[in-house]
């Protein structure tokens, strides 16, 4: 035993003498190394294979480690496309809309010689992100899914051959849904996800975005009135209250009764400036998961959250007409356009039954100075000093363009009962009885082909 641990440590300090005699062969190429590249490479090439540490490049560096690089998984047999037939779906008018029929084939392309599957199912999602949740990291209270339609387009295992094989869908969307809405605190998408099964239990998934629009009807312009006391001052703004996120509209301006007379003076009301402003007022409810429900109360209940934000504002300097001469007081008479900004990415009037509802918002702003003249020189008025901001709010809907497009339930063909009743029959019928009514129709047409040559000839 002792003569097999004296040969084992005779063993290592051979070794020890042999790696001690390799670096100093290979610091002596080093220091005679005069820039030849070669030189170097092939002390480099000594280096890494006479030692034991993990191989490098004759280069001299050495190889990164790509950890973070992605892995390329075996290719699938088949894969899944959504080819959309059907036009954009909008919903026409409000909640009582007929709904959006889609329609669309499922684009199943087999890369391999064939692919058997079990399954082919899509399911139509509407997806609410709420992006202040309960519980910031909790995927539940984070997005809520709720399934509108599932198709199961085979029942037992089918074998497909390599090729493009179409599976035709279509679908009436329900006009009470909210429409796509990507706002500052919630998202509402809708997606057709698919998802195949083969037989050896791997799984084909593909994911289609379906954008949902709603339009509302253009509707007669809106006549309001504001009052502003203690003055006798009245506003009438005529508007649209139908909008459209591209575009401009008109607001009519008047206002009376800036004139008050007395015995010797009159006092008058000036405008110096009119700002207007369209705010978007967002609210939402951020439900909580049954994990989280302890944190807001109970089941059923969230966190409100509200914003509001300005999509477009202007200040209106001049170009009004001012008659202060005009009976009941005078009048202010202006028009101006008002428009979104280009870059302020508006949502559309919405309201969801989970929680998220926008609305607009039409602000006036008028400030008014004040100036007393006497009545014997009513040309001069002179400033007082005082002065007022008239502040006023009108309702207005911000909607998608309808353009050309119509209801489905209005373009489709009429239905076997809409089908009007034939013509009238006769109720009795009799031979004519009565004078001769000349030569037979077919002497008749001869005759006046006849007359017809005749005259081309002249």
């Amino acid at each position: 035993m002792s003569s097999l641990i004296r040969s084992l440590g005779r063993s290592q300090t051979h070794h020890r003498r042999e790696n001690k005699t390799k670096s100093s062969h290979i610091e002596e190429i080093t220091d005679l190394e005069t820039g030849d590249q070669r030189h170097h490479s092939a002390a480099m090439d000594f280096l890494h294979f006479g030692s034991k540490e993990k191989r490098q490049s004759t280069s001299g560096r050495s190889t990164p480690k790509n950890k973070g690089s992605p892995r390329i998984g075996p290719a699938q047999p088949a894969k899944i496309e959504i080819q959309m037939e059907s036009p954009p779906c909008v919903f026409y008018g409000g909640t009582n809309s007929s709904g959006a029929l889609f329609s669309g084939q499922l684009k199943l392309i087999v890369t391999d010689p064939e692919v058997r599957l079990t399954s082919i199912q899509m399911d139509l999602k509407g997806h609410t992100l709420t992006k202040k949740s309960v519980v910031k990291d909790c995927p539940d209270c984070i997005d809520k899914i709720t399934t509108l339609k599932t198709w199961n387009f085979i029942t037992e295992p089918t074998t497909y051959p390599h090729g493009t094989h179409h599976l035709p869908f279509s679908y009436l969307l329900p006009g009470h849904l909210p429409a796509t809405t990507h706002s500052v605190l919630a998202n509402i998408d809708y997606n057709l996800e698919v998802k195949a099964i083969t037989v050896l239990a791997d799984t084909i998934k593909h994911q289609h975005p379906l954008r949902v629009q709603r339009a509302l009807q253009p509707t007669p312009e809106k006549q309001s009135v504001r009052i502003f006391p203690p003055t006798n001052m009245t506003v009438n703004v005529i508007h649209t209250q139908i909008i459209h996120p591209i575009g401009s509209f008109l607001v009519q301006f008047r206002m009376n009764g800036v004139v008050t007379k007395e015995k010797s003076a009159e006092t008058r009301w000036r405008i110096r400036k009119l700002d207007w402003r369209i705010d978007e007022h967002t609210e939402n409810v951020s439900p909580a998961c049954l994990k989280h429900a302890h944190k807001v109360g109970g089941e059923g209940k969230g966190q409100r959250h509200e914003d509001n934000r300005t999509i477009g504002s202007d200040s209106v300097k001049k170009g009004w007409k001012t008659d202060f001469d005009s009976p009941g007081g005078g009048q202010i008479e202006l028009e101006f356009p008002a428009t979104i900004r280009a870059n302020a990415n508006p949502v559309c009037d919405v309201e969801s039954a989970t929680g998220l509802i926008t609305t607009h918002l039409l602000i006036i702003e008028i400030i008014v100075a004040e100036e007393h003249a006497k009545s014997t020189n009513i040309k001069q008025a002179v400033p007082t000093g005082a002065a007022r901001v008239l502040r006023t709010q009108f309702k207005i809907v911000l909607t998608e363009r309808g353009g050309m497009g119509i209801s489905w339930d209005e373009e489709q063909p009429p239905m076997y009962e809409d089908v009007p009743a034939s013509p009238p029959g006769y109720i009795k019928m009799s031979d004519y009885v009565g004078d001769d009514l000349g030569p037979p129709l077919e002497e008749e047409l001869e005759r006046m082909m006849e007359e017809r040559e005749d005259l081309g000839h002249t």
